[in-house]
């Protein structure tokens, strides 16, 4: 599994000794920081947010000193699902109940042997499905109403027209889990 892993000063300690219990298993990518000097979270908690986001990378784990400063900043991120866990429990049902893909972790609350066994449970839990799978899906559907700038909006249907102009013009097309596709463009589609 590609694991992003970022950290400020206050969670820098716990990310370094998460990073070496992963690399057996797993493919990490470290984005920051590189040591214990102060700096702000965000600067690293939302390029790694980004890169899950992307899909660069399959899960993200964010440490700072509570956990919670980037949770808020990786939410911000569209497709990045952060849970904050100080605990196997809240870890498992945060995989299983609520489909996340970035974990949150307070580098000041908790140390390493606690934490490894939170990463373990969290990489490892499967998404339940059912009655979870329905309110997650909500949960996305809100996510695509609120998250997109002022001036865009979902189309409700896409057009091949619509596909030129985006191409030739560089207009966004912003489609939701709702979005008609006409009958031509989807035979266009299917053709490639």
């Amino acid at each position: 599994m590609k694991i992003a892993l970022a950290s400020d000063h206050a969670g820098f300690a716990l990310k370094e000794h998460l990073k070496g219990w992963l690399q057996g298993e797993h493919e990490i990518t470290d984005f920051g920081t590189r040591s214990e000097a102060a700096c702000d979270f965000s600067d690293f908690a939302h390029p790694a947010a980004v890169a899950l986001a992307e899909h660069r990378v399959d899960r993200a784990i964010l440490i700072d000193g509570a956990g919670y400063p980037s949770a808020i900043v990786a939410n911000k991120v569209h497709g990045v699902y952060a849970a904050v866990c100080q605990d196997p429990v809240c870890a498992r049902l945060a995989r299983e109940h609520s489909d996340t893909n970035a974990l949150c972790l307070g580098g000041k609350l908790i140390g390493p042997l606690l934490a490894e066994e939170i990463v373990r449970v969290w990489l490892t839990a499967q998404p339940l499905g059912g009655k979870y799978a329905a309110r997650v899906a909500k949960v996305r559907e809100l996510e695509s109403q609120h998250l997109l700038a002022r001036w865009q909006r979902v189309r409700e249907t896409l057009t091949i027209e619509d596909l030129r102009r985006a191409l030739l013009e560089g207009e966004d097309l912003v489609i939701g889990p709702h979005t008609r596709v006409t009958p031509s463009l989807r035979d266009l589609v299917n053709r490639l």
